[in-house]
């Protein structure tokens, strides 16, 4: 007569090829390496990263007011310190993406009023960067 151990190994194993199942299409699923976070409420000039194309920033802007607030993030090149160009420009809380398809080492300048920020600079996969499409911008009144 087979022991209760012995009856639940089918069970368990089941459950273990099951989680295992789950991770490996997790895996595959979240393709994206965080190089580089930075976080702050005031503004700065971030420290260096180096990103291959294409890749991600991935930005959150937070605040106590709802006027008032506004975020400046301009990409620069690390080693010449030249303006490549403007990232993002807003004065409303809110969250988003860029997908950037060079890749290079840079810097962020980041020009903060009122806000809490954090950006986070991401690495994808090519055939991963065609799921970020752009989004029309609705005109504020």
């Amino acid at each position: 007569m087979p022991t209760p151990i012995a009856k639940n190994r089918p069970r368990r194993f089941r459950y273990l090829v099951a989680a295992v199942l789950l991770f490996a299409g997790l895996h595959g699923a979240l393709a994206q390496e965080v190089v580089r976070e930075f976080t702050g409420t005031d503004s700065t000039l971030t420290g260096e990263f180096s990103v291959e194309g294409p890749w991600l920033l991935d930005w959150r802007l937070d605040a106590d007011f709802e006027q008032l607030v506004a975020l400046d993030i301009a990409l620069l090149d690390a080693k010449t310190g030249v303006h490549v160009g403007r990232v993002l420009h807003t004065k409303h809380k809110g969250n988003g993406l860029k997908l950037f398809e060079d890749g290079g080492v840079y810097r962020l300048r980041i020009s903060a009023t009122l806000a809490r920020w954090r950006i986070r600079i991401m690495q994808i996969e090519p055939e991963d960067a065609e799921k970020y499409t752009p989004r029309r911008e609705s005109p504020r009144f």
